[in-house]
């Protein structure tokens, strides 16, 4: 059998098993879809199959590449866009808060749902959501981090400032 073979020319050519198992089993289904093109002889065969391993290896090593230089790149875009240092402070508020009435206000303010369509996604009626929204809106008017937050000058809402 050809399957412990190619598992030990993968396993040699990376460095996690759970990778050259992938390979294996990647490999093992080009050729069986390609079946009709696998020469006859034995060592025919075993060269094709082992050409074909060797493009497996090449392909995932590419694939590789690419997701790695595409990581990088999310990983630059989300250190110049980076979060707000307010946004620590503005979670901790917020996880100070009922769950029932946190996750309205997450809701609300920073996945831009009305207080009506929220309750429609907590499953709670509106007047409910209403009741539990002007709660979690009155506790965190009175969090003096929250306060702090604030500009002297404008009375700014830190919920929406902190998306």
């Amino acid at each position: 059998m050809i399957a412990p073979e190619l598992l030990a020319f993968f396993r040699r050519r990376v460095r996690v098993d759970e990778d050259a198992a992938d390979l294996l089993s990647e490999c093992l289904l080009t050729a069986w879809r390609r079946r009709a093109a696998i020469p006859v002889g034995d060592e025919q065969a075993r060269m094709w199959v082992y050409g074909v391993a060797g493009n497996t290896v090449r392909n995932w090593a590419r694939s590789n590449q690419r997701h790695h230089r595409l990581a990088d790149r999310l990983r630059q875009q989300l250190r110049i866009a980076s979060v707000p240092p307010q946004l620590d402070e503005v979670r901790a508020a917020i996880s100070r808060l009922p769950t029932d009435q946190a996750e309205l206000i997450r809701l609300v303010h920073w996945e831009g749902f009305s207080v009506i369509d929220a309750a429609t996604v907590l499953g709670v009626s509106e007047s409910t959501a209403r009741g539990r929204y002007q709660r979690a809106r009155h506790t965190l008017s009175d969090d003096p981090t929250l306060n702090a937050l604030r500009p002297a000058a404008a009375k700014a809402d830190p919920l929406r400032d902190a998306r």
